[in-house]
């Protein structure tokens, strides 16, 4: 019976009655140990009118990736068929069924997702998911993923956790405190027979706070005199860390078999009865031992949270922490061991090793060989938590030195891919005293510029660690030193130009003056550094056959091969071509990997690269689309929220100068002055660039650009040329109109795309006699690409150049096509620079009419699009990272906003 909790009770109503409607919604329960969060959750287990999945945290699988996932989900397996192709792969490598790629850990999540709303399919599915704070990290983030992606499914997630846990972020949380003043006095006179003293009442819930599992312990532990008041009090109440050691002492109390057998129930796999009576059978112990246990309250016969098969459990958590930590150490160590000797080698290597690595003292060579396989059986089913945890005691296990700092070294990174930094500077410190050889020295700089590069934006220190390490240990072999390079290229190259101790051109020259890649290992990131190392090193002109290899490269090789992120470092060289085929093929291909392998975070990167392609293509509404779902992605996958920091050169477009101006002083707070290749300070110098030429303020425009001109990123330096060059004529810099013209000629003849002849043309017009014929080549060279706002703006300045030169019915076409572009695509400020000039050649215009605002959500507006692609239910939701029962949800609120019934509709409304 549950007492008091009133706000608790209606809470957990309207969350069983959303799902009985077939709604989605999670919810996060957190409390002190005893607050009553498990009574809750078997509260809502008893609900009628919904089905149960159940699971729960266990200290001692914290480090076996995705064992809470596995409890979860395991009833429903033999629906692994039905999901996509992907999706079962992914879930299916995770729980070791399948052997294949890691995965990666959203797909996991999705794969998931997938399968819950399929049994929800059938009756409304409620998942309760207790002590959450000792899930394995990877079970953690899939089931944080499931509750952000929840929408209209029929599923619910409700979760129990003793603290606020990071990887929830996002989800509603609910803080219990302890029992109201009357609810806990009712609550301790249930407990009690006899005469109950108020005073004593008082006492007891003043200082136990209200907390129901203290005051039920208590109220046991006192005599009946106690609590009639007939007695003294002890002066201290066993409440919090007393509360333990009267479990503890409780314990003690037992007979030694029933002792070490409780102490087996502790550490034994929640959902394994089998295995603890193998266990048990090994150590000698008799079911009948726990009989002691049962009649003190400690054990409980039923089914386990999570467990399959009924059997014993420890009443609380709170008892089995108290009954592991109070046994002795050679006690735990039997029980570790004979863990051990009853799991199958086969079928469960990472949890016998861990068991058998917990029932030594000292070293073991053995067991510690055993454990590092178990990392890689670990790391191949996605279990990163894992491979970190059983590589650092493989390591403090190892007699010999070298070895065991290599298997420190190699517990880094993964302690890095789960954001443990702390745990990574550890092993990196404990690595120290094995450093004899220089390729293990090497090793630990490579580490220690990865921990540097992990812990903080701009990894400005990265590339002078590691070309130090390849100046102190070198020579290396070819495939190490070309690795160290490009790490150092890429780091120097998102740090700035001047990075703490070397400068990019230093990191150049060495790359350049690297061994030769051979033919076959990462291709494109050999193709890319040289192609890079060439550009600052020798210069543009030099560099340009190499850039067109890597952009052939990316669009043609299977980006699949690939072991380096290039979502974005790549990009950067079809930007500097003036290439923007290339770069949309490039990034298309991108999209469909990532989205094929679940990748995310890597999505979220390229789907903010898209948007700015888009963009400057003139599909501006798409570009909002892609920067929505990208939004969609960080809140799926618990990135904090920010500002519109990304996508500032599309609010640019689009005229909002309120917000575009708010955005780069964002990305400049951001970035903190750091001018990096990649950095958001780049991008956003460059939309306001676009933001003061379309509003006509000229000498702002000069000085954003001038900055651009003298950093010359890759990318956007080169982009920045022609708008420049305008900047500069409008503002009376002739000078630097001309330096700028000079270095854009070098490199837009050798580039030679449409998109750069037609840039160059465009600014010659600026600055020529003959303007005409330059503004002619200029729409001639623009027409042939996508670059649709380039083109605009290059009809909009032609038109400006006849109406000053007084040919007012040449210049009306001209700025008639400009207007009607830029309005078509949504960028409001050079329309109405357009229509100024327009109106002064003595035209008025009519008023378009407005476009309906027929108030779609921006997820609606993804679905509605893809739904007018073709794309079936099922394949949306793939693309979206979804359910089918969301994409439907989301489709009949279009048809309901638009007026419409079918699909077949959609196409005329929206277009």
């Amino acid at each position: 019976m549950l007492h008091g909790r009133a706000e608790e009770r209606q809470l957990l109503a309207a969350f069983v009655e959303r799902i009985r409607d077939g709604s989605s919604t999670a919810l996060v329960l957190v409390g002190e140990a005893g607050v009553g969060k498990t009574r809750l959750l078997d509260s809502v287990a008893d609900a009628d009118g919904v089905r149960i999945a159940r699971t729960c945290g266990a200290e001692s699988e914290t480090h076996l990736g995705y064992a809470g996932l596995h409890r979860l989900l395991r009833p429903h397996l033999d629906r692994l068929d039905r999901l996509p192709a992907p999706q079962r792969s992914a879930l299916s490598t995770a729980f070791g069924l399948v052997t294949g790629s890691p995965p990666d850990l959203f797909l996991v999540g999705l794969a998931a997702l997938t399968l819950l709303a399929d049994v929800a399919a059938d009756a409304p599915l409620i998942c309760l998911v207790d002590d959450a704070q000792w899930l394995d990290p990877e079970s953690l983030a899939a089931l944080a993923f499931v509750g952000r992606r929840l929408n209209a499914d029929g599923i619910g997630l409700l979760v129990g956790a003793r603290e606020d846990l990071a990887a929830l972020r996002g989800l509603e949380t609910h803080t219990m405190a302890g029992l109201s003043l009357d609810a806990a006095r009712e609550l301790v006179a249930s407990a009690v027979r006899g005469r109950l003293d108020p005073e004593v009442a008082d006492r007891i819930v003043a200082e136990t706070g209200g907390n129901p599992l203290a005051l039920i312990e208590v109220t046991a532990a006192l005599s009946a005199e106690q609590l009639a008041g007939g007695a003294g009090l002890p002066d201290h109440l066993p409440i919090g860390r007393r509360l333990e050691a009267h479990f503890v002492g409780r314990v003690l109390g037992l007979p030694a078999d029933t002792r070490l057998l409780l102490l087996l129930v502790a550490a034994a796999p929640i959902d394994d009865q089998a295995l603890l009576w193998r266990a048990a059978s090994g150590l000698g112990l008799p079911p009948t031992a726990l009989d002691a246990a049962d009649s003190a309250g400690i054990v409980t016969p039923g089914h386990a949270a999570g467990a399959v098969t009924p059997g014993h459990s420890i009443r609380h958590p709170l008892i089995r922490s108290a009954v592991y930590g109070a046994a002795p150490p050679a006690d735990r160590r039997a029980v570790h061991a004979a863990l051990g000797a009853a799991i199958d080698p086969v079928r469960d290597p990472d949890r016998r090793a861990w068991h058998l690595a917990e029932s030594v003292v000292g070293l073991d060579d053995t067991i510690a060989d055993e454990l590092e396989q178990a990392s890689e059986t670990a790391r191949g089913r996605g279990g990163y938590a894992a491979q970190a945890v059983f590589l650092s005691r493989s390591a403090e296990l190892t007699s010999d030195v070298e070895r065991r700092s290599s298997r420190f070294l190699a517990a880094i990174r993964p302690y890095l891919i789960v954001a443990d930094i702390a745990a990574a500077s550890h092993r990196l410190d404990q690595a120290a005293p094995g450093l004899t050889q220089p390729a293990l020295a090497v090793s630990a700089q490579r580490a220690r510029a990865a921990i540097e590069w992990y812990s903080t934006s701009v990894p400005s220190h990265v590339p002078a660690t590691l070309l130090d390490a390849l100046a102190s240990f070198g020579p290396l072999d070819d495939e190490t030193t070309r690795a160290m390079l490009w790490e150092a290229m890429t780091a120097g190259l998102l740090s700035g130009k001047y990075t703490a101790g070397v400068t990019v051109l230093d990191i150049a020259r060495a790359a350049k003056n690297a061994p030769p890649a051979r033919p076959v290992a990462r291709a494109m990131a050999d193709l890319l550094m040289d192609a890079y190392a060439v550009r600052i090193a020798d210069g543009y002109a030099s560099a340009v056959p190499l850039l067109r290899a890597a952009i052939a490269t990316m669009s043609s090789t299977d980006l699949a091969d690939s072991a380096d992120p290039l979502a974005s470092v790549g990009t950067w060289a079809a930007q500097d071509l003036w290439d923007e085929q290339g770069l949309g093929v490039v990034l298309a291909r991108m999209d469909a990997l990532d989205r094929r392998q679940g990748a995310l975070l890597s999505l979220y990167a390229v789907l903010t690269t898209m948007a700015a392609w888009k963009t400057l293509t003139g599909r501006l509404s798409e570009a909002e689309a892609d920067h929505d779902e990208a939004v969609e992605i960080g809140r799926a996958t618990g990135m904090p929220p920010t500002l519109d920091v990304a996508r500032v050169e599309l609010l640019a477009w689009q005229g909002h100068e309120e917000a575009t101006r708010a955005a780069v002083e964002s990305n400049v707070q951001v970035w903190g002055g750091q001018f990096g290749y990649g950095s958001r300070e780049t991008h956003a110098l460059y939309a306001l660039v676009i933001l003061e030429l379309s509003l006509g303020r000229y000498p702002e425009a000069l000085v954003a650009a001038k900055r651009l001109f003298a950093e010359d990123v890759i990318g956007e330096g080169n982009r920045v040329l022609a708008d420049a060059v305008e900047a500069a004529v409008r503002a009376d810099d002739r000078p630097f109109a001309e330096r700028v013209l000079g270095r854009l000629a070098e490199r837009a003849s050798a580039s030679g795309t449409p998109w750069a002849l037609g840039s160059l043309a465009r600014a010659r017009a600026l600055l020529s006699d003959d303007a005409e014929g330059a503004f002619k080549e200029a729409v001639d060279q623009l027409s042939r690409t996508s670059v649709r706002t380039d083109l605009a703006r290059t009809h909009l300045l032609y038109g400006e150049w006849l109406r000053r030169h007084g040919r007012r019915t040449d210049a009306r076409d001209q700025l008639r096509t400009a207007h009607g572009m830029f309005a078509d695509m949504g960028a409001t400020a050079f329309a109405g620079r357009a229509e100024l000039e327009l109106r002064a050649t003595g035209e008025s215009l009519r008023r378009r009419s407005a476009r309906p605002d027929v108030g779609l959500t921006p997820q609606e507006l993804q679905v509605a699009r893809l739904a007018i692609d073709g794309a079936t239910n099922a394949e949306i939701a793939t693309r979206l990272f979804v359910t089918a029962s969301t994409v439907e949800y989301h489709l009949n609120k279009v048809f309901r906003k638009l007026g419409i019934t079918s699909r077949r509709q959609l196409a005329g409304v929206l277009r």
